[in-house]
């Protein structure tokens, strides 16, 4: 399974999802869009407007939702 997690600074749910994952020893990838200049692109063109960004396996999601954590990281 890979998760990569796309954040900005001083974003709150970021934060969250981050500590969701990290508490359950999760690991994952996280790309800072403000240091990632393609990262940012492909949010943007995809349609994104709000982070995090949550990739599950290419199966991407906005916003701390657990419930969706939940289900495959259990």
């Amino acid at each position: 399974m890979m998760i990569t997690i796309f954040s900005k600074p001083d974003c709150m749910q970021c934060e969250f999802a981050k500590r969701y994952l990290d508490d359950r020893g999760i690991k994952y990838e996280e790309i800072d869009v403000f240091k990632n200049d393609e990262g940012l692109a492909m949010l943007r063109d995809a349609g994104y407007t709000q982070m995090p960004v949550v990739d599950i396996d290419g199966d991407k999601h906005t916003g701390f939702r657990p419930e969706k954590l939940a289900k495959v990281v259990g």
